[in-house]
Parts: C-alpha cells; sequence; structure tokens
C-alpha cells in the first residue's frame, strides 16, 4: 500500500493512487494535471520523511471539476440598538483526482 501525506490548499490530506478529494480552489483547468508536494510517503515498511528524498517523489492529480462549497450565513445582531448584518459566503473549490505517486 503507496500513500503521501500532501500540502493542499493550506491543509494536508492523506492520498493514494485513485483517490478524488477537494482542494481550495487552484487555477488549473479541467482535464489539465497539476503536482502536489509530498510532505511524507508510506510504501508498505518504509517510510520517507526527508526533504532532499521527497524532492525526487511526485504527486500527480487531475483535475475533474471546479465546485463551490456550501452556503454558509453570517449573521451578525446587537441587541436593543437595530443593528442587523447579513452576510452569505461560498467557498471556490477545485475536485482533483490522484493518478500517479512517484518518482
Amino acid at each position: 500500500m503507496v500513500y503521501a501525506i500532501v500540502r493542499a490548499g493550506g491543509r494536508q490530506e492523506k492520498v493514494s493512487v485513485g483517490d478524488v478529494l477537494t482542494i481550495d480552489r487552484v487555477p488549473v483547468a479541467s482535464g489539465e494535471t497539476l503536482q502536489l508536494q509530498p510532505l511524507l510517503l508510506v510504501d508498505g515498511e518504509t517510510v520517507t520523511h526527508d526533504a532532499s528524498a521527497l524532492a525526487g517523489v511526485k504527486v500527480t492529480a487531475e483535475v475533474v471539476e471546479e465546485a463551490r462549497g456550501p452556503k454558509i450565513t453570517i449573521l451578525k445582531y446587537k441587541n436593543k440598538t437595530g443593528y442587523r448584518k447579513r452576510q452569505g459566503h461560498r467557498a471556490k473549490l477545485t475536485r482533483v483526482k490522484i493518478t500517479s505517486i512517484g518518482e
């Protein structure tokens, strides 16, 4: 079992080949590939975490689609002053499929 811990969108994600994960929006079109930075590589019993050894490892992902997260409603209210504020937000996301982990 080969898997890697990669940095994706300000977070760390555990990925293996074939996984589909949702990360923060990256400026890459659908169908194109991108490289994710590995922080840890586990290949059976071998665990690699040295930065110089991981420099040669590539985690390749294919962009599946661009999506939007769930709507978040932000309400601010102050009692007895008549202050009310309503605001909404939807995060921009990208779904990627891991195609390869290796050299």
